[in-house]
């Protein structure tokens, strides 16, 4: 099996290459819908929320008001820091739970928004992001999704930076383009992902190292109509990625939960 993070900023297209992957046959793990899954009438995701901050979260029908939630914990670190602390733990035993029933030879893409930003990067063998630039991000959130300019700016601002995500990328899908220039490059992500999934085992898996595509007329920096890959810093030798991706793993399995980095809007 191969366990591939997915991510991307706000507008860049992450959601398309995630339903794309899924009809070529990888197995999606979306962090943001089981979030929501956690947190439905009746789980004890939504009573820990509702102890956490009042039945004042609640609809009228018992399902959990999202924007009234999204105003208690955006701006206010603490708040939201405490309704990560339940949603978190409960997104990675579902996702995990999710991972274990697939064949030994699936390819199984996690959907995480902030995977970068919770520090995942390390819990997957190999992480693909999707990049497009601001100017593009705002385009689409504020003419495709109809959301006002200064609420698509502050979204953004909330997340990692685009040169941060691609510090922890193996794999660049450029979106800056029409989706006619998306399709092919995530049929060649896929092709290479499979062929990766039928490489050995996570030993061996996580000792290779990603091949770079060298596309036409291409800058150096990064790519433009085309997916490019680049090797991990982390990995700069078997033995280093192998203490990293451990200690990563020693902290999941310690005091502090496994998390998937869903989106501050997502339970």
């Amino acid at each position: 099996m191969l366990s591939v993070g997915l991510t991307g900023g706000i507008g860049a297209g992450k959601s398309e290459v995630s339903r794309l992957l899924g009809e070529y046959g990888a197995v999606i793990v979306d962090a943001d819908r089981i979030a929501r899954e956690v947190v439905e009438p009746g789980t004890e995701g939504l009573a820990a929320v509702v102890a956490e901050f009042g039945e004042e979260v609640l609809a009228p029908d018992g399902t959990l008001d999202r924007p009234r939630l999204g105003s208690i914990v955006f701006g206010d670190p603490e708040r939201l820091k405490a309704l990560n602390a339940i949603v978190h733990p409960l997104v990675g035993a579902r996702s995990a739970e999710l991972q274990r029933a697939v064949s030994e030879d699936a390819v199984v893409v996690h959907d995480v928004p902030l995977l970068t930003e919770n520090g995942l990067a390390p819990l997957y063998d190999l992480v693909v992001v999707v990049d497009a630039s601001p100017a593009t991000q705002l385009d689409r959130l504020v003419r495709l999704r109809g959301m006002d300019e200064q609420d698509a700016r502050g979204r953004m601002a909330a997340q990692a930076t685009r040169e941060q995500r691609l510090a922890v990328a193996d794999i660049v899908i450029d979106n800056d383009g029409p989706l006619e220039k998306l399709e092919p490059q995530v049929a060649e992500v896929w092709r290479r992902l499979r062929e990766r999934a039928g490489a050995g085992g996570p030993e061996r898996r996580a000792r290779a190292r990603v091949r770079r595509v060298r596309p036409r007329a291409r800058p150096a920096a990064r790519g433009r109509g085309g997916a490019l890959d680049r090797p991990r810093r982390r990995e700069e030798s078997p033995r280093q990625g192998g203490r990293e991706y451990a200690r990563a793993a020693a902290r999941c399995r310690g005091g502090t939960p496994r998390r998937q980095g869903t989106s501050p809007d997502a339970p």
